[in-house]
């Protein structure tokens, strides 16, 4: 059996073609930088003297880059790679979220890790399938696996014709929506801040609304706000952030969670910005590159309301950095912060709710502004509705 095994593993390591292997990852280095916003897995082996190259990109420019460096070096290869979306998806390749908030996973299982979430109304680019999963791409950039049941397939054309109708966006932290204008009918569902409909019509003190699957309902017009003069108005001032940050407190810690039905502690700060017009990346290790550097020092006498605070371990001679955690300023030497709930921590000794363990490990603070690299203004973009001179 050892003998076996021997055997095995070498028949497996002359497949490896280590020139071509180096190939993909110096492409790799270049395109794909951070393998949780694009897709180039491509892996090569030796089949019958052949060189053979296998996977998936959604990055043509990367893999005619790839093939380019090939043939300078007058490596022939047969070509069994794929860029996606492709198959019967080339006619859908894209999606919005149809329910209040759709769980989006590592791998293509209920049982995988909760990677993030997006809100009704999100538009999504699909990629590939495996049976009922769908490996989609959010506004954001992130790469992860969500169920049929979250998201509703379109086409171009379908596509268009959502983002080209009238929207209404939810407000309110948690709520209904209803079969009738009235709250003493049947619910259809439930709803999130965050959350995108179709404006139909108004009845009274209710909104006529569609989901993207089609189907109809009835919110309270005192819980939304039409999208477009929402957009409008927002201003993420110090105060606003403030203000919405707080009207989250003590919800619940989430692992992936990016909603108000459980955040973890970049799904809560992308909440907060979100909230205020402003997409900002998913997690707290791709925030810190974002934005404007405040301080390092601890020196938090710099520090406005809305400033990014970063923890984790420091990088020594033998380990690299590592951002681990994020809260948000709010003033009076206090963050903001999910972290088992969102609740506010001090970095004043003195006070009674003092965090020693993050003020331990603070790495920096980042400043977020609406001009920052790595962010979405939706004031300026059409990702939820278009305006009428993009229609």
């Amino acid at each position: 059996m050892l003998n076996s095994c021997d055997k095995k593993e070498k028949t497996e390591a002359e497949e490896i073609n280590p020139e071509v292997t180096a190939l993909i990852a110096e492409v790799k280095s270049e395109y794909v930088p951070d393998k949780r916003v694009a897709l180039f897995e491509v892996e090569t082996y030796n089949k019958d003297g052949k060189v053979v190259l296998k996977g998936d990109s959604n990055l043509p420019e990367a893999v005619s880059d790839l093939k380019s460096k090939l043939a300078a070096q007058n490596i022939a290869y047969i070509d069994s790679l794929q860029l996606v979306p492709d198959g019967d998806l080339k006619n859908t390749p894209h999606a919005v979220v149809k329910i209040s908030v759709a769980n989006i996973r590592s791998n293509p299982a209920h049982s995988a890790e909760l990677a993030t979430q997006a809100t009704m109304g999100t538009p999504l680019n699909v990629l590939k399938h495996e049976g009922d999963w769908y490996l989609v791409q959010t506004p954001d950039k992130y790469l992860a696996w969500v169920d049929k049941g979250g998201i509703q397939l379109m086409t171009e054309a379908e596509i268009q014709t959502w983002l080209s109708a009238p929207k209404l966006i939810y407000t309110d932290t948690f709520g209904a929506s209803f079969s009738e204008a009235s709250d003493k009918s049947q619910v259809v569902s439930d709803l999130v801040a965050g959350d995108v409909l179709e404006k139909v019509n108004e009845k009274g003190s209710f909104y006529e609304v569609k989901y993207p699957s089609g189907a109809t309902a009835y919110i309270k017009k005192e819980e939304a706000k039409i999208y477009s003069e929402w957009v409008k108005s927002l201003n993420p001032s110090e105060e606003n952030l403030v203000v919405t940050s707080k009207s989250l407190m003590g919800l619940p810690y989430l692992w992936g969670g990016t909603s108000s039905k459980g955040v973890d502690c970049s799904g809560f700060t992308k909440t907060i910005f979100f909230l205020n017009g402003i997409v900002i990346p998913r997690d707290a290790s791709q925030q810190v590159h974002t934005g404007k550097l405040i301080d390092t020092t601890k020196n938090f006498e710099k520090l406005i309301p809305g400033d990014l605070l970063f923890f984790g371990r420091k990088a020594t001679d033998s380990t690299s950095e590592k951002v681990v955690h994020v809260g948000m300023w709010i003033g009076n030497n206090q963050f903001i912060h999910s972290l088992g709930n969102v609740h506010v921590s001090s970095t004043d000794t003195t006070s009674a709710d003092f965090d020693e363990y993050n003020y331990n490990r603070y790495l920096r603070t980042k400043r977020i502004l609406p001009d920052s690299e790595k962010v979405i203004r939706l004031a300026e973009s059409d990702l939820y509705e278009k305006t009428e001179a993009q229609k």
